[in-house]
């Protein structure tokens, strides 16, 4: 995460978090089991805008989409 957000610039503007266990995804509810593919427990693909710690914006994607995490999407609910 740490060299993806240098490799973006990010600098300050976002914070680069990782849950490789998907302990964070599990506790709110947003994870599965995909042990089925050989890939374990994995997070949901979702995007949230938090502030102070208060999610303001939760993006959950159907199954096998990807609109809703999208960047352009995410930037467009700013």
């Amino acid at each position: 995460m740490d060299a993806w957000g240098k490799d973006q610039e990010v600098g300050d503007h976002v914070l680069m978090l990782a849950d490789g266990n998907a302990t964070f995804s599990d506790a709110i509810g947003l994870s599965f089991d995909g042990s089925g593919f050989g890939m374990g427990k994995r997070a949901q693909r979702y995007s949230m805008i938090v502030n102070d710690g208060v999610v303001d914006v939760l993006n959950v994607e159907e199954a096998g989409e990807f609109k809703v995490s999208s960047a352009d999407h995410m930037l467009g609910q700013l």
